[in-house]
Formats: C-alpha cells, structure tokens, sequence
C-alpha cells in the first residue's frame, strides 16, 4: 500500500505509517510521508518509555506513591468503570498491584446488559466496592437530544465529561488524591480535535440553545470545577497503560477466562448512545469514522498490518448492532419524520458555539504545569490547549 488512496473518485495523500489522510484536521507529513501525530506518538513512546523496563519502574514509583499517600485511608485511588475491556483489565491489574480501588461508574441510562453484567461479574469476583452515579434519564436524553439540534458531532460528549466530574467528586468525598484511567496511546491514539471536542461551557451552551429540561441531575463540569480540582484538591490523573505494554486482545481473553466476561462487538459499543453516535450518527451524517482511532494506532504500534486496518477503514462500514437505530428513535420518542429531521440538520461544529477553548489556548503554559504533575492528562494539554493542534515537538 501506497502514500495515496483513491476514495470517491478523489485521490488522497494518506501517511505513510498509519491511516490518517490528508482530511484530516492539523495534519501535516514529513519528507518520508509520516504524518505529525505518529511523531507526537514517537515522542510519547520516549517520554513514557511504553512498554520498557524504565516504563515499568516509572509506574512502579507511581504506584508506591499512591500507596503511601493512601495510608489509613478506605481507599488509594478511583477508577471509572463501564464494563468496557480497558476499565475491567485496568481494575484487575490495580488489585494485583496491590491496590485499593474505589469503582466508579456514572450511569447515563444507555448501558447494555452485557456491560451492567461484565460490572458485576468483574467487581464481584475482585470484590471491589461500586460507587455509582445516575442521572435523570429524561434530563441526559434532553442533552443528547440538544446535540442532534444543534448539529454537532459530538453527541455522547456530556457522558465523557460526567463520568470526569464524578470521578473527581467521588475521590473528594473519600479524600482519594489518584484518579486511575484506561486509555493507552498506543491502542487508541489521541483524537485530532476537529473529529471531537468537548468541554463544560460547550455542552451548557448547547444545551441551552436547544435543550427542554433543566439541568438538575446531570453532573456538568465548569472550569471552576476544573481548576478545584486540579489546583486545589491536587487530584492527579494517572494512566498506566502509558507506561506498560498493553493489547486489548490479550485483555479480552483474561478476562472471558477470569471472569466470565463477554464482549459486546467493538470500541465503546457497551454503551448504546455511545454505540449509536460512532456506528450511525458521525458516518452517516458527519462522514466521520471513529474508528480511525484505534485502526490507526493499532496500524503505527504493529498491532495490526497496516493493509488491513485500511481496507477496514475505507472498504468496510462500521458495525451497527440490528435494532440500534430504532431502539433509539423509540428511547427518544422520535418518529420516522422527526429521525430524519435531526439527521438533516445542517452540520456545525464546536467553532459555532460557546467553549472554553481560547481560555485554555491562554492557560497553555499553566496546563504544561499540571500535565507535568500529572494533574491533567498530556494529552488534553497538548489538544485542548494548542492552536494548531498537536506539533511534532516533544512533550
């Protein structure tokens, strides 16, 4: 396979390691075709030392800290869960570490039985308490509902952000200063901002443009709940996928045999907003493939042939679970008419409303601090806070 692909007639430059073409937002390639974000995937490998021995020692200290830090306390640190394969690996991993986990999971009322059983199952064999938060699920339909009027891709956003929030507020509320999550780099990439954006002031705007019902129950992260708990409860963000080897295959394998465990069909489809936005809603009305993701960190980390995750991703349509679409249409009571309507509401994107985007591009070198210290992921800093995207500079 070649540095171009013909799709639609047109033909594309696409990089000459991964999958990402030319279309996509803030990409650039070097003289070898080598786009800018696998050299900001390079540039992490160096940093975290993914997958080495000084990798290993790095999360080593990191868990011992927590450790000490966890003293005398019911619980070292909070994790997310959905029953999802990363969270239900992760959370295994943390116990044999010798860890304390408080599970937590926002309930957005959209999760499948597969996911609410691979919870049970895995918290219950671990024995691992739940902290669980659920929202009003008229008041989050509303808000998934004000996304689709609003013409936006990010439909699931306001579940991300939720789980964020209550995650920090359960670490308060046990006086937890660790937050452990399951993302890995190197299986799932770092999303290129013009596919997905999100923050507090984006998903309030929106909502109150479009939304019917107010705001009571659903967990909303303001930049002032932000800075409280990053600044002033000093709650750190840890990710040791980042610093381990880690293959979601080998993962879903433990844990069928661990657990009982069943996979639910794909990334993120435990959660059927969630399945719904990335096998219909972006494809079909946004032509954005979220699958690009993983295909392409699977394809630059050597996970999967490169040949392969493109005819994936250019030849095959995602996955769609039969009866998704009229489970959603019957969730939010919306006729045949009234889908179509939505589907055809002229597509915008985050620039078209309110955000906290040119705060953060302000606070760049504050967020350089907190990533630093773990406070905030190397990664939102490097998305949320550059004008130009991710560079090919070293973090």
């Amino acid at each position: 396979m070649g540095n171009t692909i013909i799709q639609k007639g047109k033909e594309k430059q696409i990089c000459s390691r991964c999958i990402y073409d030319e279309t996509v937002n803030g990409i650039y390639f070097d003289d070898n075709g080598v786009c800018n974000f696998c050299h900001t995937m390079e540039n992490f490998l160096e940093k975290y030392q993914t997958g080495k021995p000084e990798g290993k020692k790095k999360l080593e200290r990191i868990i011992s800290q927590i450790k000490i830090d966890g003293k005398g306390k019911k619980y070292d640190c909070v994790i997310g869960v959905s029953g999802g394969t990363d969270s239900s690996f992760l959370l295994a991993k943390l116990i044999e570490w010798g860890l304390r986990p408080l599970a937590v999971h926002y309930d957005n009322t959209w999760n499948t039985a597969i996911a609410t059983e691979n919870i049970r199952k895995v918290l219950g064999k671990l024995n691992v308490d739940l902290y669980t938060y659920v929202v009003d699920n008229k008041e989050a339909d509303d808000i998934f509902q004000s996304f689709m009027k609003a013409g936006v891709p990010e439909l699931d956003a306001s579940t991300d952000l939720a789980l964020a929030e209550v995650m920090y507020r359960a670490a308060a509320k046990f006086n937890v200063k660790y937050v452990i999550e399951g993302h890995s780099f190197v299986t799932e990439g770092i999303a290129p901002i013009g596919s997905m954006y999100f923050d507090g002031k984006y998903i309030k705007s929106i909502h109150k443009l479009f939304g019917k019902l107010p705001m009571k129950t659903y967990p909303l992260m303001n930049f002032s709940a932000m800075m409280k708990w990053t600044l002033l409860k000093r709650i750190k963000k840890i990710r040791p996928f980042w610093y381990i080897d880690y293959n979601k295959e080998d993962a879903r394998n433990y844990l069928q045999n661990e657990f009982n465990w069943e996979y639910y069909g794909g990334h993120h489809l435990e959660n059927r907003i969630t399945a719904f936005q990335h096998s219909y809603f972006n494809y079909y009305k946004f032509g954005i493939d979220n699958r690009n993701l993983s295909l392409a960190a699977s394809a630059r980390s050597r996970l999967m042939p490169r040949n392969e995750a493109i005819d994936i991703y250019y030849n095959q349509p995602p996955f769609i679970e039969d009866g998704l679409i009229d489970y959603f249409k019957e969730r939010m009571g919306l006729s045949d008419e009234q889908f179509e309507k939505l589907m055809n509401v002229p597509n915008k994107n985050y620039k078209n409303y309110k955000t906290y985007k040119s705060l953060f591009e302000a606070l760049r070198p504050l967020f350089y601090l907190l990533a630093k210290a773990n406070l905030v992921p190397m990664s939102f800093y490097i998305k949320y806070t550059s004008k130009d995207n991710m560079t090919q500079r070293k973090y």
